[in-house]
């Protein structure tokens, strides 16, 4: 289906008068309602929210005669408004912008790891090979030590272990039992 220039005047039209885009599209036949919608917008014609069929008729009627007004209620003092504290799924915003080579705060994952496993991810780190991004392939340890904006980052590069992206150690780190995970929460 084109839009021949009888069917835009047509939609216009139905617009200016007020017809939903689904009654326009059911008259123009073989146009759905977002094509009719999609076409007003690219034609530019106004969205009529103060201007719907009822309220443009309303506007040529002469007004009746004003009723008259009922005496006028007494003013209720207002309550102060007590704010109440909602719970947001956001977690709050930072304080401080952390500029780039700054070490960041302690992560509250951090401190739920095990002694054990941030010992034997700390060894493992004196002796990692300390790859580039470049340098990584599916053998090697992904593991990102550092912050990414500074010259001191890099990755583990020791052997992964089978099917895993990382080696022994970090392993133990980044995949805990969903037991361990949910005593912590307690």
């Amino acid at each position: 289906m084109s839009w021949t220039d009888d069917r835009v005047e047509i939609l216009k039209k139905m617009w200016g008068e007020g017809q939903s885009a689904s009654q326009i599209a059911k008259e123009l036949g073989g146009v759905t309602r977002n094509a009719v919608i999609g076409k007003v917008h690219r034609l530019g014609l106004s969205n009529r929210a103060g201007t719907t069929g009822a309220k443009a008729a309303a506007k040529d009627k002469p007004k009746a005669e004003a009723k008259p007004k009922a005496a006028p209620k007494p003013k209720v003092e207002a309550k102060p408004k007590v704010e109440m504290e909602t719970k947001s799924a956001m977690p709050p915003a930072r304080k401080a912008i952390i500029p780039a080579g700054q070490p960041l705060p302690p992560q509250p994952s951090a401190n739920e790891i095990s002694p054990e496993a941030l010992a034997k991810v700390n060894a493992v780190e004196k002796k990692a090979k300390k790859i580039s991004l470049m340098e990584l392939t599916e053998r090697t340890c992904k593991w990102p030590v550092g912050d990414p904006a500074t010259e001191d980052f890099w990755f583990c590069g020791l052997a992964v272990q089978p099917g895993k992206p990382y080696c022994e150690a970090h392993v133990g780190v980044a995949f805990q039992p969903m037991s361990s995970r949910r005593d912590r929460r307690r």
